[in-house]
């Protein structure tokens, strides 16, 4: 019996010290990843989700995040952060205060809301809701498609204000010229 104690003892421990996690190529930490975007030159993707009750955010990470190609276009041009407000999963208070803050500053009224800002924090894109079955090519297309209407990126070279269209938006010469 009191083996019996002793286990069950550490499995609650065990349990309540776990939290959730990003899943992988993704942050929780928006001060870091802010950082990230400003030195490889790219926006940020903001994923508020409820990771462990909201039916459409699943759908959209299994459908959309989870892909190979999705993980192959945000590489290119946006850091990944997961602003996760889960109902049975512990966050720490630190990535709970920042997701709360988070949220007052870019007010949802539902999950999964997209976000994509520049690294100063403005936004320039936001997809509310998901709809099944929409997948990661068309996704990413319609990303793009606004992203397109906000303009460039401070050029990697760090000189604020000084724009740089990303690659994504250049418009590939037409065949037979040359550069």
């Amino acid at each position: 019996m009191k083996s019996f104690l002793t286990a069950a003892l550490f499995i609650c421990t065990f349990t309540l010290c776990v939290s959730a996690a990003p899943p992988a190529g993704w942050t929780d930490d928006y001060a870091k990843a802010v950082e990230k975007a400003k030195a490889e030159n790219k926006y940020l993707l903001l994923d508020f989700t409820g990771s462990d009750w909201c039916g459409f955010c699943k759908l959209l990470d299994k459908e959309v995040f989870s892909t190979p190609q999705f993980h192959s276009w945000a590489k290119k041009y946006v850091v990944l952060v997961q602003l996760d407000f889960p109902h049975n999963t512990p966050l720490s208070a630190a990535v709970k205060a920042q997701n709360s803050g988070l949220m007052s500053k870019y007010p949802s009224k539902g999950f999964p809301t997209v976000l994509i800002v520049d690294p100063a924090g403005k936004e320039l894109v936001r997809q509310g809701g998901y709809h099944p079955g929409t997948g990661a090519a068309s996704y990413i297309q319609k990303l793009e498609t606004e992203l397109k209407k906000s303009g460039p990126l401070p050029t990697a070279s760090g000189s604020p204000g000084s724009p740089q269209q990303p690659s994504i938006f250049k418009t590939p010469p037409p065949p037979g010229s040359s550069l």
